[in-house]
Formats: structure tokens, sequence, C-alpha cells
């Protein structure tokens, strides 16, 4: 059983060190790599004069097709540049909806989208713009074809409208692109939600291949899972994390298929007609998407943010875009329970306050269990020690008094340890729910906290929350033996502070609240402890 109290002490610190890791590692080594890849692109940038990419110079990419007709790229891809402006001269039709501005180049693609709406900017202040000016572009047509292809990237569409607003109505838009063998027509159906309705058809029947286009790169961390998700006629998920692809892979029978980021997405599904998809990876092992159209194919899309209630509005199955990793089976219901109580309280932070003391309020028998448990080890401390130091040269005489005073006095080695397993689940679900809502994006709490979504300005929560932590660590019974796992236990407040000043404040706001809960938890727990004894003596 000694043993067994040994082996709870070390999964704890390690349960620690691999999540302070996990921290470090982004701020340390990917935020500085980030940084100084963006300041590379600036300058290079600068050094253009501001001068947008040429699309075709970047995009023209020249497909053949495999022995069962899948589209090969043939194309030597380039490093993504970082700006995401597009000449004007590239855009032959801008739609405008009631949610986001889309652009549509010569090349008949979804050139940019812009968001609209106020919650939706960047750094700067400036409205969020979804796409880097040189990836893969959605809705990008290859041929399978090898010299039509080639046309195809060199003759531009004619595009019905050059402006088209639909911020009120659903509104059409046609555009026609005369290759070398065939008539590629794309009918499109934009709805102010943003969602459209597409129509491909070619004459003479000539085959071809539609993308869904790379990821929206707005926000893509070691944090939340970014790369391709795919739903399946059997209501299976297929995700495939960028940088996970090495080779062509087939999908038959999809109901939709999305590329994505933390927050944004752009989508492509029809449920009423199955989709056959391959996926390629580019020159970094990201997965690209391209649907196999034959020479007709109708779906819809959507390109823009993760909104729950908005995607359930289009089709509810399109709510699965969102992706929260291990535990979205404990996730989704926990989010539509934030929803739920969101839709009465009104504002997200005080959302959070409440769903954090419902679970606690949920897990307090499991919490009790693990804090009763810790004060009986402590309570037992000095006669451990006394047996460990009669026995150390007899291993098994040791663990065997060991376990006659456990069972003696009703204590259980693991009993701190399996509750805190037990609820390890449920902590990282709250915490990618918090991490991938995008609802939470503008969302103000208090007078200082303006935006949910991002850091505290002013790290106010931040350190409350490592100020709560460090007096839940006072009052915990510590039952430790060893001095280094003592230092490393109270240096932890210091560590989890200092990263915790970058995070989104509605994911410190929910760890705060939790260590305050604790700590009135364990307050009580030590009253009846001292109560207990004083009645003993």
């Amino acid at each position: 059983m000694n043993q067994n109290n040994g082996m709870q002490k070390r999964m704890l610190i390690m349960t620690l060190i691999v999540f302070v890791f996990f921290i470090a590692y982004e701020f340390l080594v990917l935020k500085p790599q980030q940084e100084a890849k963006a300041a590379l692109a600036k300058q290079e940038q600068t050094q253009k004069q501001n001068v947008a990419p040429d699309v075709n110079s970047v995009d023209t990419k020249m497909v053949s097709t495999d022995v069962n007709g899948n589209p090969v790229d043939m194309s030597n891809s380039t490093d993504a540049l970082s700006s995401k402006s597009i000449a004007t001269s590239q855009i032959v039709s801008t739609i405008k909806t009631a949610k986001s501005t889309i652009e549509i180049d010569t090349l008949g693609r979804v050139a940019q989208v812009t968001l609209v709406e106020e919650k939706y900017k960047d750094e700067n202040a400036n409205q969020i713009k979804l796409f880097e000016s040189n990836q893969l572009r959605p809705l990008e047509v290859r041929f399978a074809d090898a010299n039509i292809n080639a046309d195809a990237f060199k003759v531009n569409v004619v595009a019905s409208l050059a402006n088209v607003d639909a911020t009120t109505s659903s509104q059409e838009l046609v555009l026609t692109q005369t290759l070398n063998g065939t008539v590629l027509t794309k009918k499109l159906t934009f709805y102010p939600d943003g969602h459209y309705d597409l129509n491909v058809s070619t004459t003479n029947e000539k085959q071809f291949f539609i993308t869904n286009g790379f990821r929206p790169n707005v926000l893509a961390d070691m944090y939340a899972v970014h790369g391709f998700i795919s739903k399946l006629n059997d209501n299976t998920l297929k995700t495939i994390e960028d940088g996970k692809l090495d080779k062509n892979e087939n999908i038959i029978g999809a109901k939709f298929l999305s590329s994505f980021d933390r927050y944004y997405t752009t989508v492509i599904y029809n449920f009423e007609k199955s989709l056959s998809i391959t996926l390629m990876p580019d020159t970094k092992s990201n997965p690209q998407g391209f649907i196999h159209g034959g020479s007709d194919v109708t779906f819809s899309g959507f390109i823009g943010p993760k909104n729950h209630r908005d995607l359930a509005a289009l089709n509810p199955e399109l709510i699965d875009v969102i992706d929260y990793g291990w535990f979205t089976f404990i996730a989704k219901p926990m989010f539509l329970l934030l929803q739920f109580i969101q839709g009465y309280v009104g504002n997200w932070g005080w959302t959070i306050v409440i769903l954090t003391i419902l679970i606690k309020l949920v897990l307090f028998p499991l919490s009790f269990k693990g804090m009763v448990s810790m004060q009986k080890l402590k309570d037992l401390a000095p006669k451990m020690k006394e047996i460990q130091a009669k026995y150390k040269d007899d291993k098994q005489k040791q663990s065997m008094h060991m376990m006659e005073l456990y069972k003696k006095h009703g204590a259980n080695p693991m009993g701190g340890c399996l509750p805190l397993i037990l609820q390890i689940p449920v902590f990282f679900a709250i915490y990618r729910v918090l991490l991938n809502a995008i609802e939470l994006k503008g969302a103000p709490w208090m007078f200082w906290v303006h935006d949910l979504a991002e850091m505290d300005p002013y790290f106010v929560l931040p350190v409350l929350m490592g100020a709560t932590m460090y007096l839940q660590q006072k009052i915990t019974p510590n039952t430790m033996q060893d001095e280094m796992q003592k230092k490393i236990f109270q240096f932890l407040p210091v560590v989890f502070t200092f990263f915790f000043l970058w995070f989104p404040a509605g994911l410190t706001l929910y760890w705060f609240i939790n260590n305050l809960f604790t700590i009135g938890q364990q307050y009580y727990i030590n009253s009846v402890f001292e109560r207990k004894r004083a009645e003993k003596n």
C-alpha cells in the first residue's frame, strides 16, 4: 500500500508537470516562432511596397488523375504569405451578406471572406479576414483532363453581377468559364446568413473536382484542433489534423467536409446526396479536400465562425463541425448547458461562473471523498513515518504494517487520487468548450474585461487565479514526505499565474471560480475534522 501512496504522488506530479509543459511549449516555443514568421512576412511585404501577390502566379496548379480517377497535384506549392489583401484587379464579383463580405476572383474561387459583425475584429481593430492571399481557395475547380485543367487556370470567368447585395434577401450569381472543350458554369445563391447553395456543371460531360479550400487562418495554435473533419453516412466523424496527412486518402459517402481553425470553418455539405472526397496533402502534410464533381454536382456551403446556433440553424448535423477533441462526448452536452444558462443570464461571463458552480456541486461527492482521504492520511502521517523508520530494511513488513494502519483507520492511499482522475475528463471537456467557443468572442464581463476570448488586459483574473491557487494549496493537507515534491507544488501557483497571463479571460475566469469554490469545500472539510479532533480530546 505504501507503493500505492508513492504512485499516487507520482501521478499527481506527472499530471501537473505535463500540463505546465503543455502551456510552456506554446508560450516559449510556438509563440516566438509565430512572431518571427510574422515579422519576416511583414518585412517581405514592405520590400514589395505593399503590392498584393499575383493570384495566377501563386495559385495556378496542374492536376492529372491516377488510375482511380482521383486528382493528383502536380504543382509545387509555395509557403503561405501572411498578407490577406487581394488585388482588386483579381476580383470579379463582391457579395455582401448580413454577416460577411465574399470576394470572388477571376478564376471563380472565393478569394476572401471578411466578417462584418462588430465583434469580429483582429488585434489591429480591423474586421477579420479569414484567408491568406495565396492559399488553396474555396470553390477552386480542377479537371481530370490535364489540357482543360491548364486552360482553366488561364481563362477568366464571366460574372453575371459585379456586386451582389444579399444582406436582406437571397440573391443569385452565375459564373461562366468558357474553356477549350467545355463550358464550366457555377450557379450560386447567397443568403443573408452567409451560407450559399451551388450547382456546378460542365458541357460535354467533362469530369472535375471542386474543393472547400484550405482552412481559415485566423487562429491555429496547439491548444485547439485545426485541420479537416468530415461526417460520414454512418454518422462517424473523420478528423485529420494539420501536418498529419502523408498520402492521398479517399472518403466515400460523406455528409459534409470542413476545413477549420479554432473558431472558423469553410464547410461544404449535402445531406440528401452524399459526397465522395479525395484528401491530398500539401507540402506540409496538411489535408486538402476535393469533392468528386463528375460533370454536375450540387451542394451547400458556409464560410465563417463556428457559432453553435448559426450552424444548427443551417442543419443540426453541422454542429459536428465543432470538434472538442477526445472529450467531445462530454463537451457537447456541457456546451448546450452553457448556452441554456446564457439564454437566461444574458452574459457569458456570469454564465461561466454559474456553470462552474454547478459542476463543483455535481462533483462535490467525489471531491469530498478525496478531501476526506487526504485529511485521514495527514493525521496518519506521524504513524506512517514511524513504520517507515522501524521497517526501513524490510519493505514487505513495512507494507504489511502500513496496510494494517490504513485498514484500522479507514484510510485509502488512493482515495485522494482516484476522485481527481475521475474529474479529469470533465475538466478537459470544459477546457475545450471554453477554448473553442466563438460565442465568447467580443463578449464582455465586468467593467474591465471586454472580450472573454482574449486575455485579461489588466491581468486581474490571472493574478486572482494564482492567489486562490496558492491559498488552496496552503489549506489542503499535504502528505508528501519528499522535500523536492513539496517545492515543486509550492512553485506551481507562480508558474500557472505566469502562463495564464496570456490565456483567454473566459478560461481564466473558470479556473479562478473553480479555485474559489474548492477553497470553500476544503475549509468545510477542515472544519469537520477539527471538530472531530476537538471531540476526541
